[in-house]
């Protein structure tokens, strides 16, 4: 008799991960995807990995995550009624075991130092070979590139493991300039990446926010939700994008990008502005080729720009969708149309449409804390400015209904594509 495999088990939530869960997918296997953390690829911030999570699971890939592996029986060590496993029990964090044909590890890299660590070369604090800004290890006459070395983040001026073929490639070609005499120095690694996740596109540079806390450095997030070309022209897709800047000097700290199309055009925007030390205000004054099938008149690289210059001139302030019910005495109201709100809305939230709301201004109590949210951002913003100026204290909703749709679970049955929102670390 011969057995086949059909159900496969991936440890490991990272790119080689997701890539071989797409394909294993496509060729109808049952994929199963472990992760010790609780999201999978954690470059990205835990909301934005929620439409990678989601996009899996709607392609029939299961997620059992916040599970580290803790061992891998024999087909013989369980009992079951169904067909044995050709490979074994899979037994991660507190789960079930569940059977797997095979099992593929998808742990990461680390640098192989043997050879080096014979030689004598000094080996830093993350395993990698050090070297200084030329590409020279501890001993002049070596030089060394690739997934073996550490690099400098530019953002965090820390030395980082990035194991990524592009730098890798440039870092090959400036230490063989340098053997020959030439004294060019690498500036570090950002990190930029590009990921494909069934028709997602993931792409990311810079630093997220769990590695800004890390790092002690002070940050704003910028969250927008517009159309990847121009919405009147057939087949606008949203772009989810998501930026973190300093909030003195609008100084760029790292992007995310989900999206059906565009997402990779954008992300190498944001990544070629920090490599030339752009701020957010540039952003905002970048000239962008625009036509309809290509791009909208305002790019999203523009308005994520606006949006957080807004930010840097105190025009706003905002919350998140995970503060609401820390926030004391506060009111949601929610200022999208009728047909939109039909499609779902934050429970106990009032629905004043934004075109009416000048008009029912006496109908909002002045005693509490009111936040205003819409189905991304934008209208929100605006109402937030109106209602401000009125004398109320007012927070816009960062991402708007659609943010908060996919941090409690519920699916959104509108499209956003418009908005944009801002978050504030608390210093």
């Amino acid at each position: 008799e011969i057995k086949k495999v059909t159900r496969i088990a991936i440890i490991g939530g990272g790119f080689i991960g997701l890539e071989l869960a797409e394909q294993f997918s496509r060729r109808n296997f049952h994929v199963t995807v472990v992760d010790a953390q609780e999201q999978v690829l954690a470059q990205l911030d835990p909301g934005m990995a929620e439409f990678v999570h989601k996009e899996l699971v709607d392609h029939n890939v299961k997620l059992i995550l916040g599970a580290p592996l803790v061992a891998i029986k024999s087909p013989n060590e369980i009992e079951t009624k169904d067909i044995q496993p050709m490979c074994g029990w899979v037994v991660a964090g507190t789960e079930a075991p569940f059977a797997a044909d095979m099992v593929i590890l998808g742990l990461g890299v680390r640098p192989e130092t043997a050879l080096a660590r014979k030689a004598g070369l000094e080996i830093g604090t993350l395993g990698g070979i050090r070297v200084n800004e030329y590409l020279q290890s501890s001993q002049p006459h070596i030089w060394a590139v690739g997934d073996a070395i550490e690099v400098k983040h530019p953002v965090s001026n820390a030395w980082a493991l990035i194991p990524l073929g592009g730098p890798a490639n440039r870092q090959g070609r400036m230490a063989a300039d340098n053997i020959f005499g030439k004294q060019q120095t690498y500036g570090g690694t950002l990190g930029t990446a590009v990921l494909r996740v069934f028709d997602l596109t993931v792409a990311l540079v810079g630093l997220n926010e769990s590695k800004l806390k890390a790092a002690n450095i002070p940050f704003q997030t910028v969250n927008i939700h517009p159309s990847n070309h121009a919405g009147y022209y057939p087949g606008a897709e949203r772009i989810d994008l998501r930026l973190s800047f300093a909030p003195e000097t609008g100084r760029i700290l790292g992007a995310q990008a989900i999206g059906k199309s565009g997402v990779d055009k954008r992300i190498d925007i944001i990544a070629t502005a920090m490599k030339g030390g752009m701020t957010v205000r540039d952003l905002a004054q970048l000239e962008l080729a625009y036509a309809p099938p290509f791009g909208s008149a305002k790019d999203p690289i523009n308005l994520i720009g606006m949006a957080a210059s807004d930010l840097l001139d105190g025009l706003v302030e905002q919350i998140q969708a995970e503060d609401l019910e820390h926030l004391p005495n506060n009111i949601v109201v929610d200022v999208r149309s009728e047909k939109e709100r039909q499609g779902g809305f934050i429970p106990g939230s009032i629905h004043l449409p934004l075109p009416e709301l000048r008009k029912k201004l006496s109908e909002l109590p002045t005693d509490k804390d009111i936040v205003v949210s819409c189905q991304s951002g934008q209208r929100s913003y605006f109402a937030a400015r109106l209602l401000r100026l009125k004398g109320f204290s007012v927070k816009n909703l960062s991402g708007g209904y659609l943010t908060w749709a996919h941090r409690s679970g519920v699916k959104s049955a509108l499209p956003a594509h418009e908005g944009s929102s801002v978050k504030g670390q608390v210093q």
